[in-house]
Formats: C-alpha cells, structure tokens, sequence
C-alpha cells in the first residue's frame, strides 16, 4: 500500500516542481531524498545539515507520518 502523503503537512506536490514528486514544503528536496539517505546509514540529523531548507520538524513530521501509515496498514 502506498502512503497517502497529501495527509502529511511537511510535504507537497507540485507538478511544475521536480516533475510533481513529493517534496518537503518549500524546497525542492524529494521526500526520497530523506528515505534512500537513511537506508544508507545516515542520521537524521546529518540529512537535516546536507539539505538547507529541511528542517529537523519536517523530516519528524514525515516519518511520523511513515510510522502511522504502516501501522494502519498493519
């Protein structure tokens, strides 16, 4: 099931941004971006410092969101 990310605040689509992909709100950094960085071991907090304009309540925001959305699924 794929996560409904139109309920997340932190993010948002835009079809003339990054061909419409789901972005943190107000930048243009995918938010898979966020998940292929962590799949390779990064912290979040070095994610927050290799992409200005993330903020560190974005990114809780999003997995927060990621969290609930599998648990609902479960």
């Amino acid at each position: 099931m794929a996560l409904d990310w139109a309920q997340c605040p932190a993010v948002e689509s835009n079809p003339e941004k990054v061909s419409g992909a789901w972005v943190f709100k107000g930048t243009r950094i995918p938010v898979a971006a966020l998940c292929e960085n962590l799949e390779d071991g990064a912290p979040v907090g070095q994610f927050v410092e290799w992409f200005p304009g993330v903020t560190l309540a974005q990114v809780r925001a999003v997995l927060e969101h990621a969290a609930r959305s599998a648990l609902a699924a479960a």
